[in-house]
């Protein structure tokens, strides 16, 4: 079932607001429009897409934005192995995973990794 809703990112609209309101609405909207006239089975930029894009909005067939984008940090959580010098930051999820007792294992000597207590943000 399709619900016809869409969903914005409210901070891409604050900082390109007058080109997200032209653009990347009538992109959201040119979806809904073409699955309600030829189907689910189209290709998303797809043709039919691309003639709602040029026909009604009188826009280019854009797939994709060109806005800055700030990326979220992340928290790492440092591992180490006693045969090697470097370390292995562990993402949020897999640093849970051996919260929970799952081991992971270094690819050169084969012993487990161990959390060293630090985290790094990027």
């Amino acid at each position: 079932m399709h619900e016809n809703l869409l969903r914005f990112n409210p901070q891409l609209y604050r900082e390109n607001s007058q080109h997200f309101l032209k653009q990347t609405v009538a992109h959201e909207v040119a979806h809904l429009i073409a699955h309600q006239l030829f189907g689910e089975r189209i290709q998303p930029h797809g043709e039919e897409w691309q003639l709602i894009m040029r026909g009604v909005y009188e826009l280019p067939p854009d797939r994709c934005h060109t806005y800055a984008v700030k990326r979220r940090q992340v928290t790492r959580y440092i591992y180490k192995c006693p045969c090697a010098d470097s370390d292995f930051p562990f993402s949020p999820q897999r640093h849970g995973m051996v919260a929970q007792g799952r081991r992971y294992l270094c690819r050169r000597c084969r012993q487990t990794l161990v959390f060293t207590g630090e985290t790094r943000v990027e």
